[in-house]
């Protein structure tokens, strides 16, 4: 047991659960008892308080423990996040702030309620919404493979369900001020986790680095540990074969991000569209902290760090490779300070993600269809319960499954939720797809998608089915016919699902509308999409 390392991490984690806990009264509104309260801490949040709640929610613990350990174990490879987070913003910079204006004209809370409002189909926004339950549970259960990593590292690698009972612990105490508090919980905790991550970092990137002798020798030790060990896309740079993964694999990332329910929570969240547009500006300075963080990958390699033994599974876990880093090379009190940071890295996120997936259920599921006068009171209520379940049903994930199967889901979470785009952002800005050519794309890309998945073993041939993202272009098969045949090159499987879904989504939109075919009715405006927070029109915070 690291004892020292032990205290500290305590001391930190005690002190966000009575952060969680204050955090009800915090910019209180009249009540709690409503989702624009509970859900979307009463739609007020400014510019500081919005770049700490969505990078907080964006970067996450999985950030900072699986990206280092990718550029660990594949090199380059592991590169691809940062690319990501830097063409995510100019994406998502004008769409975001047409969803904030058009939610809060008519009180929408999730991207499903959207859907809804816009095209008038109650199927077509449950398709929305139990899709982004699916793809964010998996997403929670990646938070705790972190929190689980950092609780190895300190001696608290128990065999069987005992060794998960410091987790439950951790997660019965984010359980219950989540539920207390709703969103302004994991908001005013952002504020802690970002300080010391950023301290961690910016004094890791420069003492680490001086003691093993600088950046050119770390990267020649990671350069020499690569060829020593020669696999297929492993190196310190790409090869032939995985740029195209590599690039398909950031762009179809940034695409699926700000629609996961959980993103647009941070979102919606804030007070007004100068906010929004002042954090899509601000929010890359995660990017460079990323970039940094990552290259601790390496710096590992040259420590000749090893990851430690998960008790559970007796196979070694890389995502300790971090924390053992840390533990290896700073004094004790700050090794604690680093593994509370990537602790409290795992609760941001993991509070707003089972927010979000409650307020799906509750307005799109429970509402719509199994109380469809349920009193906003009930509402709050009903989604307070269901954050409870879907947070331990992802500790049901790490219990019952390896949790590197669980990183692969993560990857197949992307797939998932790619498949909303054509209903949730292309649709606010135009309404040319007919509602049975987006639900007919839905299930097209999703089942090719997963079919696609099911045929990609894990890299070590552990596993035969749904191994990674990385499909070879040689299996890619149209009906039997192999347009790229020979080829070893790869490419991200949510790509090609989200293509198949535009095709079939365009053909049957335009066979529906030669045929006529009742297209539901838009209650949004055109003008709804530019309104601000000053406009008469804004629905007020907490209205029945």
């Amino acid at each position: 047991m690291q004892w020292t390392e032990l205290i500290v991490f305590s001391a930190l984690f005690l002190f966000v659960t009575v952060l969680g806990f204050v955090a009800a009264k915090w910019q209180k509104g009249e009540t709690l008892e409503h989702l624009d309260e509970w859900g979307l801490g009463g739609r007020k949040f400014g510019s500081w308080i919005t770049w700490f709640l969505v990078g907080g929610d964006l970067y996450t613990a999985y950030t900072f423990v699986a990206v280092p350990a990718l550029m660990f174990g594949a090199g380059a490879m592991g590169f691809f996040a940062l690319p990501y987070t830097v063409i995510l913003y100019p994406i998502v910079f004008l769409p975001l702030v047409r969803m904030w204006s058009v939610s809060r004209v008519h009180g929408y809370v999730t991207p499903a309620d959207f859907v809804k409002g816009r095209y008038g189909s109650h199927w077509l926004a449950l398709l929305i919404a139990i899709t982004g339950i699916f793809a964010t549970m998996p997403y929670i259960a990646l938070q705790l493979v972190g929190l689980e990593a950092v609780l190895r590292s300190m001696g608290l690698n128990g065999s069987g369900i005992l060794g998960h009972l410091p987790l439950f612990i951790a997660f019965v105490i984010l359980a219950v001020y989540t539920y207390q508090s709703g969103l302004r919980a994991p908001a005013l905790i952002a504020f802690v986790k970002d300080i010391l991550i950023y301290i961690v970092i910016l004094v890791a990137i420069v003492y680490l680095p001086a003691k093993f002798g600088g950046w050119g020798e770390i990267f020649n030790d990671a350069d020499a540990k690569f060829k020593a060990t020669p696999a297929p896309g492993d190196g310190i740079l790409l090869n032939a074969n995985n740029q195209l993964q590599y690039a398909t694999l950031a762009l179809g990332s940034a695409l699926a991000l700000f629609i996961y329910p959980h993103s647009l929570t941070g979102i919606l969240a804030s007070r007004g569209r100068n906010v929004i547009k002042r954090n899509m500006v601000a929010l890359p300075a995660y990017s460079l902290v990323l970039g940094l963080l990552a290259l601790l990958g390496y710096v590992a390699i040259s420590a000749g760090t090893k990851p430690i033994v998960n008790q559970a599974t007796g196979r070694p876990d890389t995502n300790t490779i971090v924390p053992e880093l840390f533990g290896a090379n700073f004094p004790s009190w700050f090794a604690g300070i680093a593994f509370a940071a990537i602790g409290i890295g795992a609760l941001v996120p993991a509070a707003i993600m089972s927010i979000a997936a409650a307020n799906l259920w509750t307005r799109n599921v429970y509402k719509e269809y199994l109380k469809k006068n349920a009193s906003p009171a009930e509402e709050a209520k009903q989604a307070k319960l269901a954050s409870l379940v879907v947070k331990f049903g992802a500790v049901a994930f790490i219990v019952f499954i390896d949790p590197q199967f669980s990183i692969d889901l993560q990857l197949i979470g992307g797939v998932i939720i790619l498949q909303t785009l054509p209903a949730v952002a292309i649709a606010l800005y135009t309404r040319w797809f007919h509602i049975w050519g987006l639900i007919s794309g839905w299930f097209a890309g999703m089942a090719y998608g997963m079919y696609l998945l099911y045929l990609i073993p894990s890299a070590d041939k552990s596993r035969l089915h749904f191994g990674g993202s990385a499909l070879p272009l040689n299996q890619l098969s149209i009906f039997g016919w192999h347009p790229f045949g020979g080829s070893a090159m790869t490419i991200y499987v949510g790509i090609i699902a989200l293509a198949v879904n535009l095709i079939v989504a365009v053909i049957v939109t335009l066979i529906a509308k030669k045929a006529k075919v009742f297209n539901g009715t838009d209650q949004t405006d055109p003008s709804d999409y530019h309104v601000d927070e000053d406009n008469p029109r804004v629905k007020p915070i907490a209205a029945h």
